[in-house]
């Protein structure tokens, strides 16, 4: 007899480039737990949607995480990312406290236009708090993916007044993480999107500005898949 288990590893399997004995799977109170570490974060993301379309999956703890680029010190991830933040000028007006052991540190006290919150726990980063909209939520948690050393982010922050989610914002937060990205030529990309789902056209200069490009986009909080369309064209 088929079991849930053996069914959501049978849809695993028809993903390319997924290898499954990278991930552990267990039901817990009927909630589906996977587990593990994959290569890169379109893996990741591609692994919890074809889990979550399985029939009788009614809920999944992500416990996935990505191999870093770089190994770092939960310390040191921290620092790169309230930088990273601090850096940016959209952020101005957030406050940003980051957890050092159990107590909190302030690290820019305005406040006046939201806050944010930086925990790191063996590579994964926690932000929680507040921001004015879904462009800013999308940035931060963009921003904290691109520290080499990030294995996952839990993006916790709310939107204050709430904001009415739509492609047309998922377009414009990709938009935006591809134009920041110093490493991808943004103005020979086009984005569009249908339902979440991320379609990117265009050319790019090498197949690593291509995979970099698509790696934007899945950081961005909300996208569903990434059609990469994009051409090479050095």
């Amino acid at each position: 007899m088929t079991t849930l288990l053996d069914s959501v590893r049978t849809a695993l399997s028809r993903l390319q480039g997924i290898d499954l004995r990278l991930i552990r799977l267990k039901l817990d109170h009927g909630a589906l737990v996977m587990e593990g570490e994959l290569d890169d974060v379109a893996g990741k993301r591609r692994c919890l949607e074809a889990a979550a379309a399985v029939a009788g999956v009614e809920g999944i703890v992500d416990r996935l995480r990505v191999t870093p680029a770089a190994r770092m010190s939960d310390a040191d991830i921290r620092d790169h990312v309230s930088k990273a933040i601090l850096g940016e000028a959209a952020f101005a007006g957030c406050a940003l406290r980051v957890l050092h052991g159990s107590d909190w540190t302030p690290i820019q006290s305005d406040g006046s236009t939201g806050s944010i919150d930086v925990r790191v726990q063996d590579g994964v980063v926690t932000l929680d708090g507040e921001v004015p909209n879904l462009c800013l939520k999308r940035l931060a948690g963009v921003l904290a993916w691109w520290v080499p050393g990030t294995r996952d982010v839990v993006n916790g922050l709310g939107v204050e007044p709430p904001q009415e989610d739509s492609d047309d914002e998922i377009v414009d937060a990709v938009a935006i993480a591809l134009e920041k990205d110093p490493f991808v030529g943004a103005g020979r990309v086009s984005v569009s999107a249908r339902r979440g789902v991320i379609v990117l056209d265009g050319a790019v200069r090498s197949a690593d500005e291509r995979r970099m490009a698509e790696h934007d986009a899945w950081f961005v909080f909300g996208v569903n898949g990434v059609e990469n369309r994009l051409s090479i064209s050095p």
